[in-house]
């Protein structure tokens, strides 16, 4: 009888939470009428979490994410890449 092995991927499953959060914290900026990619990009530039809103939890969202790992999502996002 021969079964299959599944494999898991924590990183396929740290990008996809990676992803969630990115969403929710640009769904929030654009809630409170900000200009989300300007936000984002100066958070990730300087790190000062003030670019992000305490709207719906963002702020915290955000800092939850490791920058390096944050990078690296959305260049693989950007460049396609698996």
């Amino acid at each position: 009888m021969s079964e299959r092995t599944t494999i898991f991927s924590i990183y396929d499953d740290r990008e996809k939470e990676i992803r969630q959060i990115m969403t929710e914290v640009y769904e929030a900026l654009k809630e409170k009428g900000y200009n989300p990619i300007n936000q984002i990009v100066g958070y990730i530039l300087s790190e000062d979490p003030t670019y992000i809103t305490t709207y719906q939890n963002a702020r915290s969202k955000i800092r939850k994410v490791d920058r390096d790992d944050l990078l690296q999502t959305l260049v693989k996002s950007y460049l396609d890449q698996k």
